[in-house]
């Protein structure tokens, strides 16, 4: 091992930073910074991070990233391709890089752990970032918020909230489990499929209280994802349960939808859609969920992309029971 690859390893481990919030260690586990390796691989690859993007997002010196990616031997023009009929690749964000374009302000502190990267599956590439969730409403206050903009119950008494990394599993698919201070469970799931990602949120109120008005925001944003940037309405189009973004030249459609859907609606800044989900009333010791979608297809305009995505099923015989006991 090098001196620089020794000083890395001793970086890492006494820097207290957790592996990536999500990414599982696929390199081989005798490899000096494999787990390192990786997400570099998947920044370059898939994100298109600078170095300086890169250190921030591990907490490393740019000086190190770059003698590690020399080594590595680490290029964009390494990626390779997805073989055909393979799911959507789906990737836990790794933070280092504002996921709005504008707006910001109304996202202060952003957390990795919520979101995901949707890789594109078109060229030129890039990008999709779903927040998952980005909120959760408990009547007129907030139990969860995946940045700082407005007080949550939590921040009023003076609780931070620690990291919850998502969870590889069978088939792409990625799990997160956050437990709050008041044993409350918010449980997300992304399981891609050739066509879409399949998405599921769920609360297990494992609390003395019951859960009533509850809704989440689940935002979609869209500034890694080229031809679909643009800061407009124009755009885009709601119709609920559905959100959808089309391609300059109209013949491409991000599509997102959940059930039971809240409202549908888009945030030009940012750029973002949402279809946020709501939530039957819980009652201590049982648990509600809602199922949710995001597609890419290709469609001559919105009514057959909405037609498309409906046709793969994503709510048929999956939103009932919407609660348990547990």
């Amino acid at each position: 091992m090098t001196i620089a690859l020794a000083r890395l390893a001793l970086l890492i481990l006494s820097s207290g930073i957790p592996p990536a919030p999500s990414i599982a260690i696929r390199d081989d586990p005798g490899t000096a910074g494999g787990d390192l390796i990786d997400r570099l691989r998947e920044m370059i690859w898939y994100h298109g991070f600078s170095v300086e993007e890169m250190a921030e997002a591990t907490g490393l010196p740019g000086t190190e990233i770059r003698e590690v990616i020399e080594r590595a031997g680490l290029a964009p023009e390494g990626r390779p391709a997805l073989p055909e009929g393979a799911p959507l690749l789906v990737l836990p964000y790794p933070g280092g890089r504002h996921p709005r374009i504008g707006f910001r302000d109304g996202a202060i502190d952003p957390r990795a752990d919520t979101k995901l990267s949707v890789v594109s599956p078109w060229e030129p590439g890039g990008y999709a970032v779903v927040d998952l969730p980005e909120a959760i409403w408990w009547g007129d206050r907030l139990l969860f918020l995946a940045h700082t903009h407005i007080p949550t119950i939590w921040t009023e008494a003076g609780v931070e909230l620690g990291p919850s990394p998502w969870e590889n599993r069978e088939g792409g698919t990625l799990s997160n489990r956050r437990t709050l201070p008041n044993g409350v469970v918010i449980a997300a799931e992304a399981r891609p499929t050739p066509e879409a990602v399949f998405l599921e949120l769920s609360l297990e109120n494992g609390s003395n209280q019951p859960l009533d008005g509850l809704r989440a925001q689940v935002c979609v944003l869209l500034r890694g994802m080229a031809g679909f940037d643009q800061q407009s309405s124009e755009n885009k189009v709601n119709r609920a349960p559905y959100s959808a973004c089309q391609s300059p030249d109209g013949r491409r459609w991000i599509v997102t939808a959940w059930e039971p859907c809240h409202r549908a609606w888009d945030n030009p800044p940012c750029p973002c859609l949402h279809s946020d989900p709501s939530f039957p009333d819980c009652p201590p010791g049982e648990s509600v969920r809602a199922r949710g979608v995001l597609a890419f297809v290709t469609a001559k305009d919105a009514d057959e992309a909405i037609r498309t995505v409906e046709a793969l099923g994503w709510r048929a015989d999956r939103q009932e029971p919407s609660r348990t006991g547990r």
